[in-house]
């Protein structure tokens, strides 16, 4: 038994970072959910107050991933091996990243969102982060590795239905977009959407390494 094992038993102290990583995880919930609520308003002044309030929580979550690296630096046991905790925040950290990003594009370049790709996009970016929530507050004790492991299963489907959306909406644009300004425009947004999603996939792959070392 490694020294981290031992003290996941004998540190409660260490319960700290399973708190930090759910506040980080809810926060993610936030704002996959409130991407949703701004693809799906066409009127460029009513998206500007959704866009700032992922602002907020991008910087929130900013605030929380600190407190882990702080922590990290702080402690001599960790519940689970430092460089896993540090990939971890840091991939749940770009997913915050490129939500905000994708949010923040839309109403730079006054894309209208109602593009069927961009709607689809923001579904499965908020899907990833349910998945990602669930498998999150799983590590705490490590006793539904079912409930875990299949929550990790959709998130690398999901990332390969956001490769397909992205693939087709690339295709459509070149098809029926005439003007070469709005097809650079909506595929850089396309683009931070899918990287969000492959962001999604990176944390799950670092939780499953986790579940492999400690179940």
């Amino acid at each position: 038994m490694g020294m981290n094992t031992i003290g996941r038993f004998f540190m409660p102290k260490n319960k700290v970072f399973y708190d930090l990583f759910e506040q980080v995880v809810d926060t993610l919930g936030e704002m996959g959910l409130m991407l949703k609520k701004v693809v799906a308003e066409p009127d460029y002044d009513k998206r500007a107050p959704l866009i700032r309030q992922i602002e907020d929580l991008e910087h929130k979550n900013d605030d929380h991933t600190h407190k882990i690296f702080t922590e990290l630096g702080r402690n001599f046991i960790t519940p689970f091996d430092r460089e896993d905790i540090h990939y971890l925040a840091t991939s749940l950290d770009d997913i915050a990243d490129y939500i905000f990003a994708s949010s923040k594009k839309i109403n730079l370049y006054h894309v209208n969102p109602t593009d069927t790709g961009i709607q689809k996009m923001a579904d499965l970016i908020e899907q990833g982060c349910v998945e990602i929530r669930t498998a999150v507050y799983g590590l705490r004790d490590l006793k539904d590795l079912r409930k875990m492991t299949e929550a990790l299963v959709k998130v690398n489907s999901i990332e390969n239905q956001a490769d397909d959306v992205f693939d087709m909406s690339i295709e459509m644009l070149f098809q029926h977009e005439n003007d070469a300004k709005e097809v650079i425009k909506k595929r850089e947004i396309y683009q931070a959407m899918e990287i969000a999603t492959d962001k999604c996939e990176d944390a799950a792959n670092v939780i499953e390494s986790i579940i492999i070392k400690y179940a």
